[in-house]
């Protein structure tokens, strides 16, 4: 099982248009692509999956549960709200590295706490989309 999973949530499909000052004018198309590299070099699979739908989300962790080495998550928005991906990611056995493009501690009050981070294996916030590289590339290093 040398399988990564790159799992997005919601609004980042619209990476690229979606407020390019604080997101960058990349697109989810070049972030699989960084981290395509990344899995490449170390001979692994990339799956890849972005929903804007909580449940989606959660069922994606739920299939991929002895599938895949490791996930490398982007939750968005669903970061400081969702106990359900929370406990979703609590119940499988691979680890999870979070991932935010901008730094969320320095944003807006209500971003500072992610519900998730408890249950991950690390966070990486605030390198822009090198943030899923520089996630990846840690999580292969430790697996």
């Amino acid at each position: 099982m040398k399988r990564l999973l790159l799992l997005n949530g919601p609004n980042l499909n619209r990476l690229g248009q979606r407020e390019p000052d604080t997101y960058g004018t990349e697109t989810l198309a070049d972030v699989i692509n960084k981290v395509k590299a990344v899995t490449d070099e170390y001979q692994y699979e990339l799956e890849h999956f972005q929903s804007n739908h909580e449940g989606e989300l959660i069922d994606k962790l739920h299939e991929t549960e002895g599938e895949v080495s490791g996930i490398v998550f982007n939750p968005a928005a669903y970061t400081h709200t969702s106990v359900a991906l929370r406990d979703a990611i609590a119940s499988i056995t691979a680890p999870v590295i979070e991932v935010h493009i901008s730094n969320v501690h320095q944003r807006e009050e209500f971003r500072h706490h992610s519900m998730l981070a408890p249950v991950c294996e690390g966070q990486i916030v605030g390198f822009g989309t090198d943030g899923y590289r520089l996630a990846a590339l840690g999580l292969l290093k430790k697996l």
